[in-house]
């Protein structure tokens, strides 16, 4: 049967090579059978710039280059600098940080998620700073080595802010989903970031509609197959 799938938090990096062998099994075995591919941001832990030798990149950019159905890409908090090169590299398709689909007559919205999430004001002011065109070309023009020591900073700043913050402020707005469902007139939205897998049962201008949040890829993968007859939220072991 025809379908979409769509995948979210990989957070791909070179400690975790389960992680990376269970998604690159993952691209051989699933996502080949399937129309479209959506990765819907942090496919990677961290992306300090395209010119970042790696070899784990080069590794996925050619596993994504050997699929024969298109995929496409949403930045997430994690790999927001991920630029055209590498989606050259991969055959990945850059979409803006929100996409509506019509899916088998669906009407779905797509994203990472992390927009939704108002009540964490210190994200929302920091995302607002990093996402400034400006900053991110000075950052991209400073030498690899000094790139990587801000980020290794930065992602221990992160963890020990996020630490001491109330688990609901990191979760999404009820308002926020309800505002950005009803300005796309979508019945569906999906998104990761949260890392908290569930389908919510909500009202939108009077009518039913359903928030499907994607998992991460820590201990189990998480994809959502969206058919003609369904859409499920379907977790699978690496």
């Amino acid at each position: 049967m025809s379908h979409t799938l769509f995948i979210a938090d990989i957070h791909l990096c070179t400690e975790e090579p389960a992680i990376t062998a269970g998604f690159l099994h993952f691209l051989r075995r699933e996502a080949q059978h399937a129309d479209a591919l959506y990765i819907l941001g942090d496919l990677f832990e961290a992306w300090i710039g395209d010119d970042d030798p790696n070899p784990l990149h080069a590794e996925v950019a050619r596993a994504l280059r050997q699929l024969t159905i298109p995929c496409y890409f949403i930045h997430g908090n994690r790999d927001f600098l991920l630029g055209k090169r590498f989606a050259a590299a991969s055959g990945m398709r850059l979409l803006p940080e929100e996409q509506v689909l019509e899916l088998y007559g669906k009407r779905v919205l797509i994203m990472h998620g992390d927009t939704l999430c108002t009540d964490d004001e210190g994200y929302q002011r920091f995302r607002r700073k990093v996402h400034n065109p400006w900053v991110q070309r000075l950052f991209l023009a400073l030498p690899l080595f000094v790139r990587q020591r801000i980020a290794r900073k930065m992602r221990a700043g992160s963890k020990a802010a996020n630490s001491g913050k109330d688990i609901a402020i990191m979760d999404v707005n009820p308002q926020a989903v309800a505002e950005a469902m009803h300005r796309r007139n979508v019945p569906y939205l999906i998104h990761g970031h949260t890392h908290r897998p569930a389908v919510h049962q909500l009202e939108i201008d009077g009518h039913p509609a359903e928030r499907l949040v994607l998992g991460a890829w820590h201990e189990q993968g998480s994809m959502i197959k969206v058919s003609a007859d369904d859409i499920a939220l379907i977790a699978f072991p690496f």
